[in-house]
């Protein structure tokens, strides 16, 4: 019988608060081509696991506005805002329907974070965003997100 790896909910909580302050969403690779993505508001339910542990599925809102459909790029790939860390952009990879880059940061945090995003359709898109890292030499455990996206239509003023 397979044994399941329990994470102390301090340590899951401090990790999934470390990778949004990590990754906020700037780029500077060519244009994905995803021209039947839809501006207005996205549900995006996303799930988490750290080391191989599942957490609570979190859902939420977006409101995509054209200019954020029109350069998807910009709107989904990687920029840090770490300090006493230098980071650059060591991968960034682009189709008609598909964007995947990897982060790497030295310093205080080192920390590799790739993520890749298909768009599929006008109403739905999917991705996942990996991070490895640790801090002052102590590992931080690894996380995943899972990402599904779903347009419910406009967005509220």
């Amino acid at each position: 019988m397979a044994r399941i790896k329990k994470i102390a909910p301090a340590t899951f909580s401090a990790t999934m608060r470390l990778l949004p302050c990590l990754v906020v969403l700037v780029a500077s690779a060519p244009p994905v081509h995803a021209d039947a993505l839809q501006a207005g508001l996205w549900k995006i339910i996303t799930t988490p696991e750290i080391d191989g542990v599942a957490g609570d599925v979190q859902e939420s809102t977006r409101c995509l506005t054209e200019e954020e459909v029109g350069n998807l790029e910009v709107t989904f790939s990687p920029n840090s805002r770490t300090i006493n860390s230098a980071c650059e952009n060591v991968e960034s990879n682009t189709g008609p329907q598909r964007l995947s880059w990897r982060l790497r940061c030295a310093g205080q945090i080192d920390i590799d974070v790739s993520g890749e995003f298909t768009f599929d359709a006008p109403d739905h898109y999917t991705g996942s965003v990996t991070t490895h890292a640790s801090m002052t030499g102590q590992r931080i455990p690894d996380s995943r997100a899972s990402i599904d996206a779903r347009y419910v239509g406009a967005c509220s003023e």
